[in-house]
């Protein structure tokens, strides 16, 4: 059985003694059967059974308390290492193959499967203690009598096989159910995801009420369903012939030939007394095979996540503490399928070079492979062809986790901590509270030994707090995936006129994926995509020059060649719709 695997896996030794513990109880309880019988029968002293009877009653709940406390404890440890090494596996497979694997997986392993295997493991003593009591008590029947034994067994053996067919059975609708909760988490999430969408459309939210959610959520059922049915039929039918075994003893045995009443007497007070542990087992049944289900799921995610798990961070401190110089991209391509088109996207090859204090806009298209070419950058996709270098030292698996950490990032679909993780100074809600003045939300929100006080704000505040997170990171390169999307007029110019070459002034280099063409202007150097492909790399920050001060205070910089290519093609590529635009603030 896999779980019984699972648990040695983590502990040999405790396994052993917490099975030894179960079988002592079991015995035990065999012991007291005997004991029990034996007065009745009157075939041993009184006083000898009595010290019997005071000592099994001592044995019985010690090794029993023994034996599940074991178990239970190290059922615990063994979850508490999975879900940490799940955990340790999501963050250690590149981002690409997460998207492929699908988050509502993950989820599945992480809220459905470990509860199940969990609940399961706490089941594993009560069976081991109800186990040991069914083999104590067959082999105090073989005492009683041989012939008898090999009867039962037959009997058992029978009712064993019919059991284990119909168990088949319902495993394979375990299985079935399983896939269908993946399924299920897949609508949870396009549900929790799309609820604005949903409330706006009402046939939408009716045709995915009524038959994409209601269709999945019913096969579960059903699958369940016919599942805990074969089981209860299974259980039912154990039962009746363990009934069906005792009635021929009572009835048949004497008739074949003769048997001592104390004899019958103690074939039958058997029979009653395991008829209870083998209840409790079957009853368990259900629950432990859909925990070896899980633990199959859980197994399988584990050894997809190691088939693509980076190679470490051995050599994190020794790019992260150095000063770089340049870094080049040398004939990149990255390939992926496009959902519902049925054809791959390829990026590149791709090849330029970033310097220090560059500041770079990544223009383009909507699904030009911005977003790509900065995933491929930052080492959070990795490159099917070609190779990135940071001063002549190429990034490979077993620097990459060094590599990334030069990087501060705000992704257009970021996520916000509610506290600092990660990030140790001196003076850091001093240094927060300053950053927060200028991203004009100290009147909102406050950092209190590294944890903000809240973080329930609009879209675009949120998106300030995130960049604050990156101020105080203070990492080499910058990147800012469409930044300014969220924010309202007056906070993009502080933004591109103010925060942006600030940040160059302290040698940062800052990448900027934007459609901002107003802005285009502030940048060193340009680089526009176009269905994968880089269109053109230009730099003019020599060509600028600057008009007088505009309406709103700020001196304009007229744009160089490449800045205004870019600035006419957005105008002309890109016709502005009549909507409805609300601010984020």
């Amino acid at each position: 059985m896999k779980l019984v695997k699972f648990l040695f896996r983590y502990s040999h030794r405790t396994t052993v003694l917490a099975i030894v513990a179960g079988v002592v109880s079991g015995i035990a309880s065999t012991g007291l059967i005997a004991t029990m019988n034996a007065q009745l029968s009157r075939t041993q002293s009184r006083t000898i059974l009595i010290w019997c009877f005071a000592g099994l009653c001592v044995l019985l709940p010690v090794s029993r308390f023994f034996s599940e406390w074991l178990l239970v404890r190290l059922g615990q440890d063994a979850l508490l290492e999975l879900r940490l090494q799940l955990s340790r596996q999501i963050l250690a497979v590149p981002l690409r193959r997460l998207e492929v694997l699908g988050a509502h997986r993950l989820l599945a392993a992480l809220t459905d499967d470990v509860p199940v295997i969990t609940n399961a493991l706490l089941l594993i003593p009560v069976i081991c203690v109800n186990l040991a009591v069914v083999i104590g008590s067959l082999v105090y029947l073989g005492l009683l009598s041989w012939p008898t034994l090999l009867a039962l067994l037959v009997v058992m053996a029978f009712g064993v096989t019919t059991y284990q067919l119909a168990m088949s059975r319902a495993i394979n609708y375990q299985r079935r159910a399983r896939e269908s909760m993946n399924a299920l988490f897949r609508h949870f999430r396009a549900l929790t995801d799309g609820t604005k969408e949903l409330k706006l459309h009402r046939r939408r939210r009716e045709v995915f009420l009524s038959e994409v959610l209601k269709e999945t959520a019913v096969s579960f059922r059903e699958e369940n369903v016919t599942s805990m049915t074969i089981y209860t039929a299974a259980s039912s039918w154990g039962q009746s012939l363990t009934f069906i075994v005792i009635g021929l003893i009572v009835f048949a045995l004497p008739a074949l030939y003769a048997i001592e009443f104390h004899r019958l007497s103690g074939y039958v007070f058997v029979l009653l007394f395991i008829t209870g542990p083998l209840q409790v087992i079957m009853n368990m049944m259900p629950q432990m095979s859909r925990a070896n289900v899980a633990v199959g799921k859980v197994e399988q995610l584990g050894l997809t996540l190691d088939g693509y798990a980076d190679a470490g961070e051995e050599a994190t401190a020794s790019i992260l503490g150095k000063t770089w110089k340049s870094l080049e991209v040398r004939g990149v391509t990255h390939n992926y399928s496009v959902e519902g088109e049925g054809q791959n996207f390829t990026l590149g090859p791709i090849n330029l070079a970033l310097h220090p204090g560059e500041l770079v806009f990544i223009v383009g298209g909507n699904g030009s492979g911005k977003t790509t070419l900065a995933k491929l950058l930052i080492g959070l996709y990795l490159p099917e062809a070609g190779e990135i270098r940071l001063d002549g030292e190429a990034i490979t698996d077993q620097n990459r986790d060094g590599y990334r950490q030069l990087f501060s990032v705000v992704f257009s679909d970021f996520h916000l901590f509610e506290s600092l993780l990660g990030i140790e100074r001196a003076n850091i809600d001093a240094d927060a509270q300053t950053y927060l003045d200028r991203l004009q939300l100290s009147h909102k929100v406050k950092v209190v030994d590294g944890k903000m006080t809240t973080t329930e704000l609009s879209h675009g505040q949120r998106k300030r707090l995130a960049l604050l997170t990156t101020y105080l990171e203070d990492r080499p390169i910058y990147l800012f995936d469409e930044w300014a999307a969220d924010q309202d007029p007056g906070f993009k110019e502080v933004f591109y006129y103010q925060l942006l070459p600030e940040l160059k002034a302290k040698g940062k280099t800052v990448l900027v994926i934007s459609h901002d063409d107003k802005y285009y202007h502030v940048c060193d150097r340009i680089i526009k995509l176009n269905y994968g492909q880089i269109e053109y790399d230009d730099e003019f920050a020599a060509l600028q020059r600057t008009t007088p001060v505009s309406d709103n205070g700020h001196s304009e910089k007229q744009p160089a060649p490449s800045c205004a290519r870019a600035l006419q093609e957005s105008q002309a590529d890109d016709p502005k719709p009549v909507a409805l635009i609300a601010s984020s603030d």
